[in-house]
């Protein structure tokens, strides 16, 4: 087997990423210790199409809180350390979460002397001004100075977030700052997966990627309306618009305003990282039509039934 019972903790094992991760870990052969929340919601399927972890975890670690509830043990005779680690929807502070729980990990993977620690990170971290961004170039730059041997993947974007624009093009509108031009290159989690799990015996260091194929937002846009079968309509919204957009986040709560500055810089700047994988993302918005087309007719027979 290619993971020659290698141990690997996974941080951040029921997301979307980390559930890949798990799963192409257990395919390779690998020995997969899961840090979660909740088990039982770890045994179930995932969003966006994440496996669920029944039968691909050998060893399981519950963590229901924060730092505090993190001790030693977790990282007994473990190898490599893998972190999809991260808040993006969550109720939680990004700086807790992505700076603050990751460092209590790499503090113990220091200690107990493992061979790597890979973080899932993002791209432009660096330049963003958002705190999820800073949180997370802040543990990037601790990773760094580790000595661990530190790899770090910033991925340009997930296939997952971009089903917000194939479920505002099904509703036959879509928006995007000005006019669509700023390039990613988005990546399916089991790319993602794969690529990362690929670096563990790499050595340190950091690599930016991406899907198969380097889009605009405007074709991102397009492709979620032709999925959809709807004629498209895009939104061109103003600047100063989404600047009012993040104050009144910030208005509800400094997170919800994080997250709103995080995903308005996203498209504002050119992410597009080395290309990797084969799954593209239309293949992806077909499946999300398939999907609503099978759940139609399944309602329809339910109500037609005696």
């Amino acid at each position: 087997m290619k993971g020659d019972q290698k141990r690997v903790l996974v941080v951040g094992a029921t997301g979307y990423v980390g559930r890949h991760i798990v799963a192409r870990l257990h395919e390779d052969g690998y020995r997969v210790r899961a840090v979660v929340r909740d088990e039982e919601r770890a045994l179930a399927p995932g969003a966006y199409g994440a496996p669920a972890l029944a039968e691909r975890v050998d060893e399981w670690v519950v963590a229901r809180g924060g730092r505090a509830d993190v001790d030693a043990a977790v990282m007994s005779d473990v190898d490599h350390v893998v972190s999809a680690l991260g808040v993006t929807r969550q109720k939680a502070d990004p700086w807790e979460i992505d700076f603050l729980l990751n460092l209590r990990y790499l503090e113990l993977a220091e200690e107990e002397r493992v061979d790597s620690f890979l973080y899932v990170g993002v791209m432009n971290a660096a330049t963003g001004t958002s705190m999820v961004s800073r949180s997370k170039h802040a543990f990037m730059e601790a990773l760094r100075r580790a000595d661990v041997g530190p790899q770090i993947v910033n991925p340009s974007g997930y296939f997952s977030d971009l089903t917000e624009i194939f479920d505002l093009a099904r509703r036959g509108m879509a928006f995007g700052l000005g006019d669509g031009h700023v390039r990613l290159s988005p990546i399916h989690g089991a790319d993602l997966a794969e690529f990362c799990v690929s670096r563990l015996r790499a050595g340190a260091g950091t690599w930016d990627v991406g899907g198969p194929e380097a889009l605009s937002y405007r074709e991102i846009v397009q492709m979620a309306f032709d999925a959809a079968g709807r004629k498209p309509r895009y939104v061109r919204v103003p600047g100063a618009l989404a600047s009012s957009a993040v104050w009144a986040a910030d208005r509800l709560s400094p997170r919800a305003g994080s997250l709103t500055r995080f995903f308005l810089e996203g498209m504002q700047t050119d992410s597009v990282g080395v290309p990797f994988g084969t799954r593209t993302l239309r293949d992806y918005f077909a499946s999300l039509s398939d999907q609503l087309q099978r759940s139609a007719e399944r309602g329809g027979r339910s109500r037609t039934a005696p």
